[in-house]
């Protein structure tokens, strides 16, 4: 993927892992443009960087992704790179639901997690596959290998879009797209709530990691434990989640 000389749309870029990706595409001469729920946040990054360009979206609605696809390529017909960053991340027992949550507080985290990327992906393919250079980035997890059994949900929704980026570039193999994976580990980040993540990666450091990877053309990219977790074999896999599991079951019993 080259990384000047792009407009590049990232979901869920206002903050944490996407607005850490748009600083360091800014700096490498990029027009960004970010999209997310907040306007407090967008308007927060807008402060930061001055030259990006946001747009508030929910990307859960489809009717809004299908807006969004509409305003980006109408006001910036250039655009040739995707980023499909948004995520959540919910943490539960199945034997001891939250009865303040019904099924769509639930269901919501495949939608956000899933459903928008396959969707924006889907809409900006055929309109990528007109450009010379384009790139559709799917950021998955080192969750989608090894699942944490705490956040089923989420670990889930992270394995199917990693198969589906699998698929989306063997289809693409023909055109000028390319369909590259970003898979991190935990990152200090406020993914499923504020302090969750505080041993995590350091958000830049992470983002610089993954930038490297980015310039040895990589197709799939992790970073620290996520890194080795990408060709773990199935035995590794089982010992990995036990482990990761019992680690952790505490903070949902």
């Amino acid at each position: 993927m080259k990384l000047s000389g792009n407009t590049i749309l990232i979901t869920g870029g206002g903050s944490g892992i996407g607005l850490a990706f748009a600083e360091r595409f800014i700096q490498r001469g990029n027009k960004v443009i970010v999209c997310g729920r907040r306007e407090q946040v967008l308007q927060k990054a807008k402060e930061k960087f001055p030259g990006i360009i946001t747009r508030k979206c929910d990307i859960a609605i489809e009717a809004e992704r299908i807006a969004l696809f509409s305003w980006v390529t109408g006001n910036y017909p250039e655009i040739n790179v995707l980023v499909n960053n948004a995520g959540i991340q919910q943490r539960f027992n199945v034997l001891k639901p939250d009865e303040k949550y019904d099924w769509s507080y639930f269901s919501n985290e495949i939608t956000v997690n899933l459903e928008a990327p396959v969707h924006l992906s889907m809409l900006f393919a055929p309109y990528f596959a007109k450009k010379e250079a384009a790139a559709i980035v799917n950021v998955t997890s080192g969750l989608a290998f090894t699942p944490l059994a705490i956040a089923p949900v989420y670990s889930a929704t992270k394995s199917a879009l990693h198969s589906y980026t699998m698929s989306l570039r063997h289809q693409l193999s023909a055109t000028a797209i390319e369909v590259i994976e970003v898979a991190p580990p935990a990152v200090n980040t406020d993914l499923a709530g504020a302090g969750l993540h505080i041993h995590g990666e350091p958000v830049n450091a992470f983002a610089d990691g993954i930038f490297e990877g980015l310039e040895a053309g990589k197709a799939e990219i992790g970073y620290g434990t996520s890194e080795e977790r990408l060709r773990m074999s199935r035995d590794k896999i089982d010992e990995y989640a036990e482990k990761m599991y019992n680690a952790m079951k505490a903070s949902i019993e």
